[in-house]
């Protein structure tokens, strides 16, 4: 074998460094993304184990109840003799109260449950003053300080036919919007054994198909009581309908871009840093997106860039116009014959929202993702408040400097493309509150988050300009 002379040995390891110091100071942009790809959030065993006890059985058995009230009209009966012979809005009311209090039972009184009742006065769609109530069970955060923030779940409990005043027809509504309540059930179930820093809250609202009464009473209370919501769920029509052609495997998650709530101040900084995709409900829906890739839970989060469907609303608005981050999980196709219809078949074709089209196993996967997702973010520390970009000068390099969050090891910035639709790339900022980045802020989007020692991640917060 011959030898490798030393002195060429060592020329060429010199032009080696020289080529690679040249690449790295021409781009290092580029070096850096290569170097940082976005990672997937370590699994907690704890909500692993969580997330295989949800039940397509128990969910079914839910579904199977609430479609059993015959009609859940926001407007249909709500006295004693109603509630005793069962059916209406209000033995549907008391049977959500009594399920919630069954899981508090069972994890000796780990849940309060509570009704946010209240008289809605005559409107387009209430006729006369009518009581629409909220059942919720808290599960509260084992951290006196982290427990006052919330991450909540909810689906809407009333139903309806065709025409909107009918109260007396039945209106089974087994997909919409059982399958949403079953979703906030099963999570109190499974997760009401666990104990998590963060507080969460189980909720079913009525009022929806009224004119969202229900949730918009509650997303107000919220805010007037300075609730500090990080997370809204809400789910509506997730019954993975088999009617028709259906993907088993994917659900819609839909989230608002420019936020309602913001003013002008606000948007102006959106416009100008290009921040039309990064509300706070886009981050929370990227998150979900990202989450879904450790947890098996069955089931694709499709993220949707739109408030909601074409023509149709959802619970999860009221929250946005009160300033939350709330998305809405649809199925992903729906069977409009299935919805707001009448029971009875015509021309051949069937209508109405009948037990017999719901997937439940479909439902289960849903419920998983959104468990996962309540947990995940419970678990986690608070996300950094003040995140900043600094803008006081013309610089290649990008500087972010944020407040330290109470439970956090460590912090992590992300970034990615102005035109990509999620995080890419990520570098570890261990746990300082500034970071300095040779990549030009005029190139990439960017944000933090805060890490714990266990690798739960907050949500990332996208900087304000500081000059």
């Amino acid at each position: 074998m011959n030898k490798i002379e030393p002195s060429f040995t060592v020329a060429a390891a010199g032009a080696i460094i020289l080529l690679t110091m040249a690449v790295a100071l021409v781009c290092p942009a580029a070096e850096l993304s290569r170097d940082d790809p976005i990672s997937k959030p370590m699994p907690d065993l704890r909500i692993v184990a969580a997330l295989k006890d949800v039940s397509s059985t128990r969910i079914e058995a839910d579904i199977r109840e609430l479609a059993g009230f015959g009609t859940r009209s926001t407007l249909s009966a709500q006295d004693p003799a109603a509630i005793a012979a069962g059916r209406g809005i209000g033995a549907a009311r008391e049977w959500i109260k009594a399920r919630f209090d069954s899981y508090s039972r069972a994890c000796g009184g780990c849940l309060d449950v509570k009704v946010d009742a209240f008289t809605q006065q005559p409107a387009e769609r209430i006729p006369q003053p009518t009581m629409i109530t909220n059942v919720y069970a808290i599960l509260k955060g084992s951290d006196p300080e982290a427990a006052q923030r919330v991450v909540l779940v909810s689906g809407h409990y009333d139903s309806r036919n065709s025409d909107i005043l009918d109260i007396d027809h039945d209106a089974p509504g087994a997909n919409d919007d059982a399958s949403g309540v079953a979703v906030s059930l099963e999570s109190a179930r499974v997760l009401s054994k666990l104990k998590f820093p963060a507080t969460i809250i189980f909720l079913a609202v009525a009022g929806e198909e009224q004119g969202l009464n229900g949730s918009s009473h509650f997303a107000r209370m919220a805010r007037e009581q300075n609730w500090n919501i990080e997370a809204v769920l809400n789910n509506d029509i997730v019954g993975g309908n088999k009617s028709l052609e259906q993907d088993p495997r994917e659900v819609r998650v839909f989230s608002e871009g420019l936020p309602v709530a913001a003013d002008e101040r606000q948007l102006q900084l959106l416009r100008m840093r290009g921040g039309e995709s990064d509300s706070s409900s886009r981050e929370l829906a990227r998150y979900i997106r990202e989450l879904a890739a450790s947890y098996d839970t069955g089931v694709n989060p499709l993220l949707i860039f739109r408030l909601d469907r074409y023509l149709r609303g959802g619970d999860h608005s009221s929250f946005n116009q009160q300033g939350y981050a709330a998305v809405r999980f649809t199925e992903y196709r729906e069977d409009f014959n299935r919805q707001h219809q009448d029971v009875r078949t015509e021309n051949g074709i069937e209508y109405g929202d009948l037990l017999k089209f719901v997937d439940f196993e479909y439902v289960s996967r849903v419920a998983r993702l959104n468990a996962a997702t309540l947990a995940a973010l419970a678990a986690a520390p608070a996300p950094p408040a003040h995140v900043a970009i600094l803008t006081s000068k013309l610089e290649n390099d990008s500087s972010l400097e944020w407040e330290a969050s109470p439970g956090a090891s460590g912090y992590e910035v992300v970034w990615r493309a102005t035109s990509s639709p999620e995080w890419q790339h990520a570098r570890k900022g261990g746990n300082s509150t500034r970071i300095t980045l040779p990549i030009s802020k005029d190139n990439v989007i960017f944000a933090v988050r805060a890490l714990d020692a266990q690798g739960h991640r907050s949500l990332p917060i996208v900087p304000e300009p500081k000059r």
